[in-house]
């Protein structure tokens, strides 16, 4: 028995080492809450001591990073600053920096180094950003390996006219500061997704993001608009993701997050929607939810057609601070849609409006227990009150940052 202390030391250095991340479902998401709690009023208490918190709105993201006129030279400090179920999420924090200085995308069996595929697709981490304003039209979905951020910030850079991001079977991936709009179906190619490894594509859905089996994911401050699916859907098993401070627009099925209602394994699924703008032009799915636990905290929605959030399969959603603007229509008011079940069925699913401001008629129905245990997997941070959500999401979608000044 005298290896025994030796495996239990071998095994807690695992557990504890940075770059051991669960892929797993958050077991206790109250633990989360109370973590971005703290982390909210020690940034407060902060700004209050150092006197500029005209630098903020409340945002816990942005005061992260935004006050610092140096960001460009601590890029990978943003990687920290992540709130919610994807808040594990370190993209490429540990690995080099990579500059992105060809826009182009001839070959997506063999990219050249210096364009945006070959640094996605290399197997160590990376952190990605461009040499200069550039737009990308990829020929193939860019297909992501692990342990990456693609980071804006810095240049104006599209990723438009062609397929988009495809985040499969990976875990730690960041998009940050980019703008995804016009994205197409690609397929029916051979697309490499390592140096070790190319394969045959079928045709693709057209999404900006599609997320598929992938975990520990953070997309943030991005404007996606107007592409051939979803902007950004999360099917196949994946969990512990965050989407934050996006700007989405002209735009049908928004967010499907939950493959199909047949497929189970998305019961594990937790995702974290915070400080987004649904503006413009957007129809419904913001998002449409399956099975798993949804957090739709502090959110703007100013424009929708059908509805705003619905869902089938019994998932659990927790609304909590958001702004609700209902359209002029009387017949499109209702914030929820219950999909696919009769009212037999939907009136046991756990759906919850806490604090949030409904307005020009909007009301959401409720459903299931006001306060169940269930509500606990689907909770990743405290809510600020909505009448804030104007200023928590006035910087929402890509930024325009500068060298040398505060972002």
């Amino acid at each position: 028995m005298a290896f025994l202390p030796l495996f239990s030391i071998l095994l807690l250095l695992l557990l504890f080492s940075p770059n051991f991340i669960s892929s797993s479902p958050l077991q206790d998401p109250q633990v989360v809450v109370q973590e971005v709690n703290e982390k909210v009023e020690n940034v407060t208490m902060a700004r209050r001591k150092l006197g500029y918190l005209s630098c903020g709105a409340g945002n816990p993201v942005d005061d992260c990073w935004r006050c610092d006129p140096s960001w460009e030279k601590n890029r990978q400090r943003l990687a920290d600053c992540a709130i919610g179920f994807g808040k594990d999420a370190t993209g490429g924090r540990d690995g080099e920096i990579y500059v992105v200085t060809d826009p182009g995308d001839d070959d997506p069996v063999n990219p050249k180094p210096g364009t945006l595929r070959y640094a996605v697709i290399q197997n160590e981490p990376l952190w990605i950003i461009f040499a200069r304003d550039m737009v990308i039209k990829l020929k193939e979905e860019l297909i992501m390996n692990s342990f990456k951020t693609i980071d804006g910030r810095g240049a104006s850079v599209h990723i438009a006219g062609g397929p988009c991001i495809t985040i499969q079977d990976v875990t730690n991936i960041i998009i940050h500061g980019i703008n995804i709009h016009d994205c197409k179906s690609g397929g029916n190619a051979y697309v490499r997704d390592s140096p070790e490894h190319y394969g045959w594509r079928t045709v693709s859905d057209g999404d900006g993001v599609s997320i598929f089996g992938g975990s520990h994911i953070w997309v943030d401050h991005c404007s996606l608009s107007n592409c051939n699916d979803g902007l950004i859907d999360a099917i196949h098993g994946s969990t512990a993701i965050t989407i934050s401070n996006n700007y989405l627009t002209h735009h049908d099925k928004v967010m499907l997050l939950g493959h199909s209602d047949t497929y189970t394994q998305d019961k594990n699924m937790q995702v974290t929607i915070a400080f987004n703008h649904f503006g413009e032009g957007l129809v419904q799915r913001m998002p449409r939810c399956r099975h798993g636990y949804f957090h739709v905290v502090n959110n703007d929605y100013t424009h929708w057609e059908m509805y705003a959030i619905g869902g089938s399969a019994d998932p659990t959603i927790n609304s909590q601070g958001n702004r609700f603007l209902a359209p002029n229509d009387g017949f499109n008011k209702e914030v929820t849609k219950h999909e696919d079940a009769p009212e037999s069925e939907w009136k046991n699913w756990n759906w919850r409006s806490e604090g949030d401001l409904m307005l020009n008629g909007a009301f959401f129905t409720p459903s299931g227990a006001g306060a169940s245990s269930s509500y606990a997997k689907a909770s990743s941070l405290g809510a600020r009150p909505s009448s804030l959500v104007s200023s928590i999401t006035a910087g929402a979608g890509a930024l325009v940052c500068k060298r040398g000044s505060r972002c």
